[in-house]
């Protein structure tokens, strides 16, 4: 299943919405080929079905989605998302794209829409890891978090498809994912639990991907190796011992890693600044974690040579980085915000914030903080709020055991409306949108462009060794050389 002899010594991070698209993993995995050094190339799969679906709409520049979709294994799929959302010329920038349906389509959308979601996911996903995979033979892993549960089934069909060698997930406790990867890959039936607020009931998403698969269709699939991202070693035992399928590893993540982050154990408390404050509690204890007898890798401000060799000192097999990544050239961030904020980084200026309310999902999440984004107040407050993409949506019981979707972070009357608590939207952000919005495929509305928003990490501290001045860059290949402590490749 996993081959302990080319595990990776550094796993690139799966960032955000299209931060880890399969430039940056393609070219770090074949970095790390370069350097002679196992690296695990990671795309994230978060929000995929509209990236692609806005891709489309601004004409797949280098018709590289159009050349993955050629290889997707059941073309009518492909040529029906095709004929609705490719142009063959780019969209105006001041037009707005065409909105696929949200996930939660999948559970009370009619069935055109259910196709329809259930299509995009499955070749959003597909595309990406084919992509990645594309020309080389080294590992690639797909990454996704578990709160956002509607897509899941599909997601993961997908990621099979393609040929995905690793599956990574956090946010959430993935205890049904082992199984579910066994599952899809005999092209079985497979089910995932949907929390529900309000109810005691068990709600469960359910797949046959023999359903979307033609019988003439007759394919060889291979089961990914499963990581889940955890924050305590109690998770690792719950996983290591209660998962019905296979473990393969843990990525253990440290609250200072950029994105969502587990809360602090025990009641929560906040600094001056409004941060939750993470204690001896929230230490894992790695000693336990090495008992499991699985390989880990440790994240959360380990990107340097000498932080990799603390992290194999205690244990690991090596470390998991982001903020690195992020911020390099193939990096899917949209590029004067990516340069903006290495400047602002090599400067020491640049600020990051653990917000304990930004995010929908209920998790903490570190903003940085940069003009003309969701961090400042002036931007939040002038934003329209509008729920369009739908992707942290919470399910909820209704009045009679109707099932509905609601997001604090949408109009503030709709969420009252649905049952939710007028204090739950207090500093809500549109994380959707915005992260969207950070790779320069944000959605457009009648105010203009959606703003952005940044997550990253708080280690800046490589930039001094990757960056002549603030004004240069650096390569994804520079970032794993300076790691492997070459600092330039030749």
């Amino acid at each position: 299943m996993i081959d302990k002899e080319r595990l990776p010594l550094i796993i690139q991070g799966g960032m955000g919405v299209g931060i880890s698209t399969w430039p940056l993993a393609r070219a770090t995995a074949l970095a790390g080929e370069k350097l002679g050094t196992p690296v695990l190339g990671v795309v994230s799969g978060t929000g995929l079905p509209v990236l692609m679906a806005n891709k489309l709409q601004d004409g797949d520049i280098g018709g590289h989605i159009r050349r993955a979709l050629e290889a997707f294994p059941i073309p009518a799929l492909a040529q029906q998302i095709l004929d609705k959302y490719f142009y063959k010329q780019r969209k105006p920038a001041s037009s707005k794209y065409i909105i696929p349906p949200k996930p939660s389509d999948l559970v009370v959308g009619n069935a055109a829409k259910k196709a329809e979601v259930a299509s995009l996911i499955v070749l959003s996903n597909f595309v990406e890891v084919w992509l990645a995979k594309e020309g080389h033979s080294n590992p690639i892993g797909i990454n996704f978090l578990e709160k956002i549960q509607l897509s899941h089934l599909w997601e993961l069909f997908g990621a099979i498809l393609a040929g995905a060698d690793f599956v990574l997930m956090g946010a959430g406790i993935p205890l049904l994912v082992p199984t579910v990867l066994d599952n899809l890959t005999c092209l079985e039936p497979a089910s995932y639990k949907m929390d529900v607020l309000g109810s005691r009931e068990r709600y469960e998403i359910k797949f046959d991907p023999r359903e979307m698969v033609p019988e003439t269709c007759h394919l060889q699939l291979k089961r990914p190796a499963f990581l889940p991202i955890i924050a305590s070693h109690t998770l690792a035992k719950l996983l290591a011992t209660k998962a019905q399928g296979e473990v393969n590893g843990f990525v253990v993540e440290g609250w200072t890693a950029g994105g969502h982050n587990a809360p602090p154990r025990g009641r929560t408390q906040l600094n001056e600044r409004g941060e939750p404050i993470y204690g001896e509690r929230d230490i894992p204890d790695l000693e336990e974690i090495k008992s499991f007898g699985k390989p880990f890798w440790l994240a959360g401000d380990y990107a340097s040579p000498s932080k990799i060799q603390r992290a194999l000192e205690l244990g690991a097999n090596g470390i998991q980085a982001g903020t690195i990544f992020a911020l390099c050239e193939e990096s899917g961030m949209k590029p004067e915000i990516r340069s903006g904020m290495r400047r602002s980084a090599f400067r020491n200026e640049l600020d990051v914030i653990t917000d304990a309310i930004a995010s929908p999902s209920g998790f903490p999440f570190q903003v940085a903080q940069i003009e003309g984004t969701l961090s400042n107040q002036a931007v939040y407050s002038d934003r329209m709020r509008a729920c369009t993409l739908g992707y942290l949506l919470e399910a909820y019981q209704g009045k009679g055991g109707t099932l509905g979707f609601r997001c604090p972070a949408e109009p503030v009357q709709a969420f009252v409306q649905k049952g939710g608590k007028v204090e739950e939207t207090t500093g809500r952000k549109c994380l959707c949108n915005g992260l969207l919005a950070t790779t320069g495929f944000g959605e457009v509305t009648k105010n203009g462009e959606e703003p952005p928003i940044v997550t990253l990490g708080r280690n800046y501290g490589f930039l001094k060794e990757l960056m002549q001045d603030e004004c240069s860059s650096y390569s994804a290949e520079d970032a794993i050389a300076y790691l492997l402590g070459l600092r330039y490749p030749e």
